[in-house]
């Protein structure tokens, strides 16, 4: 009987097993379109009735798929902590913590049902050539990421001390500095805050050109980890 769910449940070429994906997939897209509906003010009561079945129906068969898959898994400990696990458990998690709690929390367990979207990853194959990637590539990518809080937080202390004289409401402490380096950085440049100074114009201009080149490196790991990953799979 075990064999037989794991067939059907897991991503297999059989019969059932496709149109389980198709059922599952199809769900999702239903239960994201229906919760963006739900914010559109003055819906009728009847419409929201209607959306209130699709997303108890949903709830239930996200429910019974993470059950099942628990129920199949070779390690269930690993399984109920690995990415899909947990992402097929933020999928329900919402609707069973929304009884009792105010309406502000409400929302903000509503938000949570956008981890749907994230089901959709195991079923897509080029989503998994990209988490493969990822996942290849993971030591690269913190390494990135290490670096890049490194320069940000040295561009928010170069910026502080040569704009706080000159402009103590935007860069009153090094803290505040941080929001400027990091949409300077970014290449983002709102232009809510900007240095006056010549001495914080001329640092800008060298953290614009470290900027461009922070934004092209991820791609390029990705990228060649993207490559790698495809090719393996060929």
């Amino acid at each position: 009987m075990r064999d037989y769910i794991k067939s059907i449940v897991e991503i297999n070429d059989n019969k059932l097993s496709r149109y389980f994906a198709l059922f599952i997939q199809a769900l999702i897209l239903i239960s994201i379109v229906t919760f963006s509906v739900e914010t559109i003010p003055d819906l009728k009561p009847e419409t929201r009735k209607i959306l209130r079945f699709i997303e108890l129906f949903s709830v239930v068969i996200f429910t019974l798929e993470y059950v099942l898959r628990i129920y199949v898994a070779d390690s269930k400990p690993k399984f109920v902590f690995s990415f899909f696990g947990i992402i097929d458990f933020l999928a329900i998690l919402p609707f069973y913590l929304s009884f009792g709690v105010d309406l502000r929390s409400l929302r903000a367990l509503r938000f949570l049902r956008l981890f749907r979207v994230l089901k959709l990853v195991r079923y897509n194959r080029a989503m998994n050539h990209f988490t493969r990637a990822i996942k290849s590539a993971k030591e690269e990518i913190l390494l990135f990421i290490f670096i890049t809080l490194i320069l940000i937080y040295f561009a928010a202390v170069g910026i502080y001390y040569f704009e706080n004289e000159a402009q103590p409401e935007h860069f009153s402490s090094i803290f505040d500095s941080l929001w400027w380096a990091i949409i300077t950085l970014t290449t983002v440049g709102y232009g809510d805050v900007y240095p006056i100074t010549v001495g914080g114009k001329v640092f800008t201009f060298f953290i614009l050109m470290i900027g461009l080149g922070i934004v092209a490196i991820p791609t390029g790991i990705i990228s060649s980890a993207l490559t790698k990953s495809i090719d393996k799979k060929e």
